[in-house]
């Protein structure tokens, strides 16, 4: 190897600090000339090594969809979010139902959401998803009409800090969270984007339980047209893995 293991370290690590958002292997490799450039092992040696030295320090490097980033140890937000005066985006527990349909049972309609949750899904939910690049339209069920498929993308894996949908909680992860509820204090369910505090990951998680139990969401039988779902499935798988 023509950059010595320390000094890939401190690249790498400098590299991921300035990128400002989270740093792929494929793009920390080009920054190294062809005869210079370490392995894709060594890549990950590196990182390994300041994922250690983080081990003691208020920050740690961790993989999510999109590459690695830096961020501040959980443990540590109540006080670094002293920082920012201004409050966290508040979200209604309507918005995290339908998210958290779209992300385990995706593709989905937004009548297919409406039909599990029993109410109507706000056009101003779906637009807040949308400009948050948490959600994208993927294909359209072949239905009358051809109402759009939505699925979760990179970003929303990437805020929620997750390597892929594989990384999601099961139903029965999530029945286990029994007094969550309650830690939340959120608001009651309406259609209202701005009505419960950001609980990041958590507010997602109680939502989900709430909601992914039904079984009346419309999935594809065998003998259906399903025309439109071979690139959709493509595509979800792509961003599942990480390699879209």
């Amino acid at each position: 190897m023509a950059v010595e293991l320390a000094q890939l370290k401190n690249i790498i690590e400098a590299a991921i600090l300035a990128s400002g958002k989270p740093m792929s292997i494929d793009r920390m490799l080009t920054l190294f000339m062809d005869e210079h450039q370490p392995s894709r092992d060594e890549l990950r040696e590196a990182i390994r090594l300041i994922q250690d030295d983080c081990a003691v320090r208020g920050i740690e490097l961790t993989e999510v969809s999109t590459g690695f980033r830096f961020q501040v140890k959980q443990d540590l937000a109540p006080w670094i979010s002293r920082l920012w005066e201004e409050k966290p985006g508040r979200y209604s527990r309507a918005l995290m139902e339908t998210l958290a349909l779209i992300a385990y049972r995706q593709p989905i309609t937004r009548a297919e959401i409406e039909e599990v949750r029993g109410v109507a899904v706000s056009s101003h939910i779906i637009k807040i998803m949308l400009e948050r690049e948490w959600v994208r339209a993927v294909g359209h069920r072949d239905v009358p009409g051809r109402p759009a498929l939505y699925a979760t993308t990179r970003q929303f894996l990437d805020y929620f800090n997750l390597k892929s949908l594989n990384d999601l909680p099961t139903l029965a992860e999530i029945r286990d969270i029994d007094s969550i509820n309650a830690e939340l204090d959120l608001a009651p369910p309406d259609d209202g984007v701005f009505a419960a505090q950001e609980q990041g990951e958590d507010v997602f998680i109680s939502a989900a339980l709430d909601v992914l139990e039904e079984e009346s969401v419309h999935a594809p039988q065998a003998g259906e047209d399903q025309a439109d779902f071979s690139e959709t499935d493509r595509e979800i798988r792509a961003v599942s893995s990480g390699t879209q």
